[in-house]
């Protein structure tokens, strides 16, 4: 247990007894006596007000009528909030709300010196989406589709969704199953496994119109669910390994209807796998332009032979 965490526990533990001994916290966390001594006095400069009784059987109790001090953010914390906030802003992020009285909260926990550090580096630091005229951090205005705080309240309690799409002049119905919910350039996407087609999709949040619980009895099980995307999986036939110029290249755009899978912590590198329909020359021709368009960042471990010959006549008429 790291010792951040342990003096968390220990101050809830004591909190929740009249009395305490040094011999009690070294048997229930399992440390020495020199560092419970040590724990103990942290956590009496932290504000806790313990009262020693001298003695063999002496010991420590909380004062009467004291509570846990109240949570005390760092210089660097409290930077490290503020700029998350500025970073965020204007990127149709949910809870709007929430954030906005977390952002009040937070200028309130705060103290007058920390508050003039936030006030300079709201002058100094400027993101996308922000407006450099009148740069307020209680200004958030990254308002996102009305449907996505539905779609959260409802996948934190069950993944199995009917959904209601508007394309063009149609309206339909689709029962899937949500494996992502993720941003992609601004836009809100769900990866889904389409429970009528058995197919997985990607659907664009402002497309919905409305979404509830798919009822119980029709559901297809998780696990039937993950095998038959496993078996679509092996049908793959373009599998490429994207760099960081590629990737950035298709963040632009991609007109296939897949996301990329990133094979590293920082993102530079990721994998991409689809099928494609060789046999439908538009589906051909868009495919060609577009890995053409990715351009030298990539590393290609699977291609139809289509689109390969394809590419080569389209490099061919370059030169």
């Amino acid at each position: 247990m790291k010792k951040v965490e342990r003096i968390n526990t220990i101050m809830r533990y004591i909190n929740n007894r009249a009395h305490f001994t040094i011999t009690e916290i070294m048997r229930e966390f399992n440390i020495s006596r020199s560092t419970a001594i040590r724990d103990i006095k942290e956590i009496e400069a932290m504000g806790m007000p313990l009262d020693a009784e001298v003695g063999r059987d002496g010991g420590y109790f909380v004062m009467h009528n004291s509570v846990l001090p109240d949570v005390r953010f760092t210089d660097n914390e409290v930077k490290a909030l503020f700029i998350a906030f500025m970073a965020t802003r204007n990127q149709q992020l949910p809870y709007l709300k929430s954030r906005q009285s977390l952002a009040e909260k937070l200028l309130g926990l705060i103290s007058n010196n920390q508050q003039d550090d936030l006030v300079l580096l709201n002058q100094i630091l400027l993101f996308e989406g922000t407006n450099p005229n009148n740069p307020d951090l209680l200004e958030l205005s990254d308002l996102p589709h009305p449907m996505l705080e539905k779609l959260i309240q409802i996948i934190l309690l069950d993944s199995y969704l009917l959904i209601t799409i508007k394309e063009e002049k149609e309206i339909k119905s689709c029962p899937i199953y949500l494996l992502h919910l993720y941003q992609e350039k601004g836009i809100w996407m769900i990866e889904g496994f389409n429970l009528k087609e058995e197919k997985k999709e990607i659907i664009p949040v402002d497309n919905l119109t409305d979404v509830i619980a798919y009822p119980t009895k029709k559901r297809l099980s998780k696990k039937k669910i993950l095998e038959k995307l496993r078996k679509q999986e092996e049908v793959y036939n373009l599998v490429l390994e994207l760099g960081p110029k590629a990737i950035a290249q298709f963040k632009k755009y991609h007109p296939l209807k897949v996301s990329i899978s990133y094979t590293n912590p920082y993102q530079t590198t990721a994998i991409l796998k689809t099928f494609i329909n060789i046999n439908k020359s538009e589906e051909l021709t868009e495919i060609t332009n577009w890995l053409l368009f990715l351009g030298e960042d990539i590393k290609v471990k699977e291609v139809p032979n289509g689109v390969l010959e394809s590419i080569k006549a389209r490099l061919y008429l370059y030169h």
